[in-house]
């Protein structure tokens, strides 16, 4: 008798199973339940001739997993997405595959929740928050989504290469209700409570030196140690939070290259996610910038792959 197959989450299952309400509730909960992302397993990159394989391994209670993606720059040319790739669930007691996820909608929707989850910490409730937004792909309109399930937003610029890109992102934020949209410019950060970016950018997009005191910035486009989004005066004048540790001084540019020029020094960084989760409510924001610096992190992927299948099986 043949095994049943593989049930299989396309990325229209993943968005359907899943809300990104319930993706950063599922973040949360493995955090409160004492998962250490400092033991996670680092990525594994493998540059081949299109862009780079990512091997991403991860296990945790009663299940593993293990994320394959593609980084695939020259498929923006194609009509293609960047991201590729696909994730297989397992048991954790057997190894026995459960499931397989589509890797680029896991990671379009687990990535957003991740930055939600540390602005529901890094920011306050008072009053809505004016976002400046970097980007216009799919990240960029998944942050959205993630926002607006833990905060008001008051108003959104987009801030984007191709201006066509930009006005659809601006079109699709209006539609979903958020009462001020409009694209803008990156000196517009000045006046945000929440920067956002989330761009294949390798250069800083702002001058750090305009962000307000107390603002919050959101960097997640560079898991690469020379590449970032954010520059060193931003950084040297910011609280600074990370997943966890060992994964930003290993693959952070944002950080490392102004560790590099002396600027900070491993001991500038504030905190991490689990930290935000665990303790104890922050202070109001002082005089000094909040910034959130993401890579993205295996345990991420289990986390919201076992939430979505646990949303298809009950």
């Amino acid at each position: 008798m043949s095994e049943s197959p593989l049930p299989y989450f396309d990325a229209a299952a993943v968005t359907r199973l899943l809300a990104p309400a319930a993706a950063v509730e599922a973040l949360a909960d493995v955090l409160r339940e004492g998962l250490d992302p400092e033991s996670c397993p680092p990525r594994s990159a493998v540059p081949v001739p299109a862009g780079e394989l990512l091997l991403m391994p991860a296990a945790a209670g009663s299940w593993a997993g293990v994320k394959i993606a593609g980084v695939a720059p020259g498929n923006a040319a194609l009509g293609l997405p960047r991201i590729t790739g696909s994730y297989l669930l397992l048991d954790g007691a057997t190894l026995q595959p459960r499931a397989l996820l589509d890797g680029a909608a896991l990671t379009a929707l687990r990535t957003p929740a991740v930055s939600a989850l540390a602005v529901r910490h890094l920011t306050s409730e008072e009053r809505p928050l004016r976002v400046v937004l970097f980007g216009s792909g799919p990240q960029a309109y998944g942050h959205v989504d993630a926002l607006l399930a833990v905060r008001k937003l008051a108003s959104v610029t987009v801030v984007a290469r191709d201006p066509g890109r930009a006005a659809a992102l601006a079109g699709h934020v209006r539609g979903i209700g958020v009462p001020e949209v409009r694209t803008g410019t990156a000196e517009e950060v000045a006046e945000a409570d929440l920067v956002v970016c989330c761009t294949t950018a390798r250069e800083p997009l702002f001058d750090g030196r305009r962000v307000a005191p107390g603002a919050v910035v959101v960097a997640v486009g560079s898991h690469e140690p020379d590449a970032r989004e954010t520059d060193t005066a931003l950084v040297r004048r910011s609280e600074v939070w990370v997943e966890a540790r060992a994964a930003a001084l290993r693959e952070a540019g944002d950080l490392l290259i102004p560790e590099a020029e002396g600027a900070i020094g491993p001991g500038h960084l504030t905190g991490t996610l689990a930290d935000l989760v665990r303790g104890p409510a922050l202070p109001p924001p002082g005089p000094a910038p909040r910034l959130f610096k993401s890579v993205g992190m295996a345990w991420q992927d289990l986390a919201v792959a076992v939430a979505v299948h646990q949303a298809a099986t009950g």
